[in-house]
């Protein structure tokens, strides 16, 4: 195996783990940021909102990733 497929898989590892995280950190963001939003302060209000906008921001990041190192690889990108 060459170095780049080496390297593609390795990337594809990671972007499948970021956005396993991102997807968990949204969503628990979300709900600290909505539901939970009366029980929380102020500026713990103010960083879920913001954490919100970053993990996000990760997904799309890591989910773009998988998709160049999917198609890097020949796989099947869907």
């Amino acid at each position: 195996m060459s170095e780049n497929l080496r390297f593609m898989e390795a990337l594809l590892r990671f972007a499948n783990s970021a956005l396993a995280v991102s997807v968990v950190a949204v969503v628990a963001t979300v709900i600290l940021a909505y539901p939970l939003a009366d029980s929380l302060p102020m500026a713990a209000q103010i960083g879920a909102h913001i954490a919100t906008l970053i993990f996000a921001t990760t997904l799309k990041l890591s989910y773009v990733t998988r998709l160049v190192s999917l198609h890097r690889l020949g796989r099947p990108v869907h």
